[in-house]
């Protein structure tokens, strides 16, 4: 069967010998592995909601220049998520292929996440290499950590629902960071000032990532699995990366949903201070979307092992729709923002809760397609995807305030900025609702992993 064609029939079941039982980890260690998320994510959240304001307002860089740095780090963040992939299936160590990574890297996020937020007062152009300088250093420690924990999901264990559960443990501890970040940060900001606070977020990120660490084992790639994967080279593996075609269209919803990411964390600082009329209403905002994601994740998990990944995420977008279409009602109208953003985060939550188990499930596609199993090349070339969608979401924020106008700091702001700032927050948002509507409905691995999986057991038994 290596290497034809989708449409060969799968070996059933009942032609299948008798395989050994797949490994699973114990509920604590899924939950150890979600841990991990608090940190590394709470990190994302507070970058990706607050470091163009953080830029234009506080620091006072234009706006467009402020778009294109964050444009050109991530497709240079891009390419080398590449690379680290390549580097995490090739690591051997007596931690395994990545963990270790964890143990390596985690102290340095901590510290490029507080130079991060302290642009020092050296003019404007001083403070634009600064700001490259640091944030192109961050995403490269970023990547060099979060690769390698997207990473352990695949190797933690082959069983499709356990990699479920766990990346719903995870979803618990991002939306509780999220949540933190957006209901505290523009208060703690004010209070102790952006330097003080990103030292507490780097803090947690070192604690969350280290017991991740202590507390997770890698099962899925056993000494032979190792030895396979060490014999592959570095282009093989790509040409088994593009024929998976799961894996590209994944890739494609990831760059899509992060970009609506990126808008709707970082543009909704300027819709409460011009749109709505008062900046203190951002925590409000906040917390109308990132409390029903929390609250959502608890009550995902049958509606999964009913009706598939897939499904639920579709359902998700649609419920997506529905809320920026509430918001569009009336723009200027907190009430009904607030429902609609309500909507938007219940939305959302299928997404975060469930596309790192759907990234990985794109690996036995590709193992049975190719006879090439890369967990790391399958995670970092959807993390390029991740990367480059929320660099977009974040420039466009840039360039269009630019394009109309945006006077970082000022009370006021033109009639074109304005209604720039609407666009981010409310047509582009609903736009990309419904193109990862048409991706998710392409993304069928669902249907055929239980006997994809089989078929590789049956192969390494006859082997």
């Amino acid at each position: 069967m290596k290497g034809k064609g989708d449409e060969q029939m799968l070996v059933t079941k009942q032609e299948v010998p008798p395989a050994t039982e797949v490994e699973r980890p114990g509920r604590r260690e899924m939950w150890a592995y979600g841990v991990g998320s608090f940190g590394i994510f709470a990190v994302w959240s507070l970058m990706s909601s607050f470091l163009t304001y953080y830029y234009t307002d506080v620091v006072g860089i234009t706006a467009g220049a402020v778009g294109t740095l964050m444009l050109l780090a991530r497709l240079f963040d891009g390419v080398t998520d590449l690379g680290m992939g390549s580097v995490v299936d090739k690591t051997k160590s007596k931690y395994g292929k990545a963990r270790p990574w964890l143990l390596w890297l985690t102290i340095p996020l901590g510290i490029a996440t507080v130079l991060l937020f302290s642009v020092p007062d050296i003019g404007a152009t001083g403070a634009i290499i600064y700001a490259y300088v640091s944030y192109i250093g961050f995403v490269l420690i970023y990547t060099a950590v979060s690769i390698p924990y997207k990473t352990l999901l695949g190797v933690m264990t082959q069983h499709q629902h356990s990699r479920s559960i766990s990346n719903i443990y995870a979803a618990v501890f991002i939306l509780s960071g999220n949540l933190l970040v957006v209901a505290f940060t523009q208060p703690l900001a004010a209070a102790i000032g952006w330097s003080a606070l990103a030292f507490i977020y780097g803090l947690l990120i070192v604690i969350t990532l280290y017991i991740t660490f202590f507390k997770v084992k890698e099962r899925a790639a056993t000494a032979a699995h190792k030895t396979e994967i060490e014999k592959v080279p570095v282009k093989i593996g790509f040409q088994a990366l593009v024929k998976n075609k799961f894996w590209l269209i994944i890739t494609l919803y990831c760059a899509t949903f992060y970009t609506t990411i990126g808008l709707t964390q970082g543009a909704a600082m300027y819709y409460a201070q011009y749109i709505i009329g008062n900046v203190d209403y951002f925590p409000l905002i906040g917390i109308a979307s990132a409390l029903p994601m929390l609250i959502g994740v608890f009550f995902i998990k049958p509606f999964v092992r009913r009706w598939g990944k897939r499904n639920v995420a579709m359902t998700g977008a649609l419920i997506f729709i529905i809320g920026q279409c509430i918001k569009l009602a009336d723009p200027y109208s907190l009430l009904l923002f607030l429902s609609g953003h309500v909507l938007v985060g219940i939305g959302l939550m299928p997404a975060i809760a469930l596309t790192f188990a759907m990234i990985n499930d794109t690996i036995e596609y590709g193992e049975w397609k190719t006879g090439v199993r890369t967990e790391g090349l399958v995670n970092s070339g959807t993390s390029v995807g991740i990367k480059v969608g929320t660099g977009i979401g974040l420039a466009l924020i840039g360039w269009l305030l630019g394009f109309g106008g945006y006077v970082g700091g000022s009370p006021e702001q033109s009639t074109l900025a304005l209604q720039m700032i609407l666009a981010l927050n409310l047509y582009i948002p609903l736009a990309l609702g419904l193109v990862k509507m048409i991706l998710l409905y392409l993304f069928k691995v669902d249907h055929n992993y239980p006997d994809i999986l089989a078929d590789l057991q049956a192969r390494k038994v006859e082997g």
